[in-house]
């Protein structure tokens, strides 16, 4: 099992952490609202791919 030897800077430590950074989520604007969501989701709006899904305007909800 490999033991640390000597110290490592902060330089040294933060170059190898470059990597463990969180991507910025992608987002699409909704066809219908102009809204952005999430790719492949459905939208506030009750919409996906252009088609009502949910009909948010009816009064049974």
């Amino acid at each position: 099992m490999a033991v640390q030897q000597r110290r490592n800077s902060k330089t040294r430590k933060a170059k190898r952490r470059t990597h463990y950074k969180l991507a910025a989520p992608t987002l699409t604007k909704c066809q219908a609202c102009g809204e952005y969501k999430r790719p492949h989701t459905m939208c506030e709006c009750g919409q996906y791919n252009g088609k009502v899904i949910i009909d948010l305007n009816s009064e049974s909800l």
